[in-house]
């Protein structure tokens, strides 16, 4: 029998179609003799939606009248797994769409990758792909993630962080901290975004406001760093969970300014599929060893935030002394970073099988746990009143 795999994506995120673009990706790479696919679709609103319709990418020209196609659905948890259950149901129709045993989320950015959808799909007690809630969490929050790397003694580039209600009281402070820790030119990000969105780099404290005043248009916490003028940028992706874990191959995104866009990213030829079309040499030019020491850095750093499935961590390197510096990680990397692990002999499909197998293989650990302890402390004579309630 084969595995009903839930593919979730869309959701309430700025990186929305992104994750349109990924998923729909990942629906066609994933192997159908094994494997069922069953679209969840979260609209910008947080319904969920499913249906056959959104397995093509036209469909999406017409949100309205594709989503008017599609079945709206709550998910229910069973023993058996999770059904798609209808919203409303007549009388004597039947409530249950489809069932998942597993759930495969390709979501991007805030209410989706941070954690937000992995607590639900605990919540459910559904396996699923990918970082748990807390890896998930720490990835998507630049500030956090930045601390704990550091405290692990990864290379991060000096940073200040803040409070944009810090900002707007203590500016002043904040600006001669900024000069004085790192100063000029730096680069100002919203805690926790991607897809370089709402990020400036700023040469002067006049650019610094500009920026700051931008990033906080985005989230009301930021993380100003150093920049790096002599700057060459490369990422890896890594596959695996906290026992084992591999690096792909190494590439290296061409921007088409000092910082690599949005646009860059996702909007070059080939719109609508992703960063798999994004300008790139692939492999990265750089040496041997420093190949050797990204990959090296970049399977330490996905342990040390306890990732699980495939990320991608994006590396700095200062060109003038090569010193590699750990930007950030993407716990769910757009197009999955499929091609970085074609490159060194991997198709999408295994890519997808192992990152099905990898969920399943964290499930059957967890029921290996305990999550509950017995007692019956409220038949216990004045348990209601708990600690609060005991008087010496």
């Amino acid at each position: 029998m084969k595995i009903n795999v839930g593919v979730f994506f869309g959701g309430s995120s700025v990186e929305h179609e992104i994750s349109v673009i990924s998923a729909l990706q990942a629906m066609d790479a994933i192997d159908k003799t094994k494997y069922s696919v069953v679209p969840v679709y979260i609209s910008k609103d947080g319904q969920f939606y499913t249906g056959e319709a959104l397995t093509n990418i036209e469909n999406y020209k017409d949100m309205n009248k594709l989503l008017s196609g599609c079945q709206a659905v709550t998910l229910l948890s069973q023993p058996d797994g999770v059904v798609l259950q209808k919203q409303r149901t007549g009388i004597f129709g039947k409530s249950a769409v489809a069932r998942i045993d597993v759930a495969f989320p390709v979501v991007h950015g805030t209410n989706c990758e941070d954690g937000t959808l992995q607590g639900y799909l605990e919540l459910l007690r559904i396996p699923y792909v990918g970082c748990d809630v807390l890896s998930s969490a720490v990835g998507m929050d630049k500030i956090i993630m930045k601390k704990v790397m550091k405290e692990s003694g990864l290379p991060v580039l000096d940073y200040v962080n803040f409070y944009t209600k810090e900002w707007h009281t203590n500016s002043v402070e904040l600006i001669s901290t900024i000069e004085s820790k790192i100063g000029y030119p730096v680069i100002v990000k919203p805690a926790n975004l991607g897809s370089s969105v709402g990020i400036k780099k700023a040469g002067s404290r006049r650019e610094l406001e500009d920026a700051v005043s931008l990033a906080q248009s985005f989230s009301g916490r930021i993380i100003v760093e150093r920049a790096v003028t002599k700057l060459k940028e490369v990422n890896c992706s890594v596959l695996g969970d906290y026992e084992k874990a591999e690096a792909s191959a190494c590439e290296e995104p061409i921007s088409s300014d000092e910082i690599l866009s949005y646009k860059d990213k996702y909007m070059n030829k080939g719109g609508g599929k992703g960063m798999s079309v994004a300008m790139r040499k692939l492999p990265a030019e750089i040496p041997q060893e420093m190949e050797k020491q990204i990959k090296e850095l970049a399977v330490r750093t996905f342990k040390v935030l306890g990732c699980g499935g495939v990320a991608r961590i994006d590396f700095l390197i200062d060109t003038g002394d090569n010193t590699v510096y750990v930007n950030e990680i993407n716990t769910i990397p757009g197009s999955l970073s499929f091609y970085l692990w074609e490159a060194c002999g991997k198709s999408f499909t295994q890519l997808t099988d192992q990152l099905i197998s990898l969920a399943l293989k964290r499930e059957r650990e967890k029921k290996e746990l305990m999550f509950t302890y017995d007692t019956n402390i409220l038949a216990m004579h004045g348990g209601a009143k708990g600690a609060k309630g005991a008087k010496g």
